[in-house]
């Protein structure tokens, strides 16, 4: 049966995949990839020659109709970001709701995710907390980390090296600056670094030690 199957892709390592994932990935139709170029190394790296089509924030609202299309036609799709697990904070939410609407069958695979090997790893209560992804540049920001002010599960964001260190000093702002937070990154990768402090230990680490690649931020929970 015709089907979208959103596959998990490493977010690192590229080990870091199921036997599950690689098999499905060369016998779909279609592989949706949210940069080919990125999916190329993957895909090669497990001889696999599946065709890709680009879909990706900038053209999942026009591209839609079409993938659905396909796969009413009898294709069964595979649908994959750059690292992790489509949909969060990468492109897969619109498709899926489409295909949902659509009465399409949806299945999604278990696999590599960010925030979950950094939770874990921070040494934070994990039993209770909430993501919320990367927060927004500019418009919205402040009153989104206000809403959080009283927040008691443990927090999760996504931030970008450029934008970190501003980000630390925004939450010791709010919440504090020795609340408990730590700050993982290039997860799975040769240069991983896993940094536990408070938010004021951690901003000043990170302004005289710049970093780069993927981050992940951890932070407690208001006591």
């Amino acid at each position: 049966m015709s089907k979208l199957i959103l596959v998990p892709t490493p977010i690192g390592n590229l080990r870091d995949i199921t036997y599950r994932a690689v098999e499905i990935l060369g016998s779909v139709d279609l592989i949706l990839a949210e940069d080919t170029r990125e999916a190329k190394k993957l895909l090669n790296h497990y001889n696999i020659k599946t065709p890709l089509q680009s879909h990706h924030m900038f053209n999942e609202h026009k591209s839609v109709e079409s993938v659905c299309t396909k796969i009413l036609s009898g294709q069964t799709i595979a649908l994959i970001s750059d690292a992790g697990t489509p949909g969060i904070s990468d492109p897969g939410f619109l498709l899926v709701r489409t295909c949902v609407e659509k009465e399409i069958e949806v299945e999604t695979l278990p696999g590599p995710t960010a925030l979950i090997p950094a939770l874990v790893n921070s040494g934070l209560p994990c039993d209770r907390f909430c993501f919320e992804g990367f927060l927004p540049p500019k418009k919205g920001r402040n009153k989104r980390i206000t809403a959080l002010t009283d927040e008691t599960r443990t927090m999760i964001f996504y931030e970008s090296p450029y934008r970190l260190v501003k980000t630390l000093n925004e939450l010791a702002l709010h919440f504090g600056p020795d609340r408990e937070a730590s700050v993982s990154r290039e997860l799975s990768k040769l240069f991983e670094e896993n940094i536990r402090g408070t938010l004021l230990f951690l901003s000043e680490y990170y302004l005289n030690k710049p970093p780069k690649g993927e981050i992940v931020i951890i932070v407690s929970g208001r006591k």
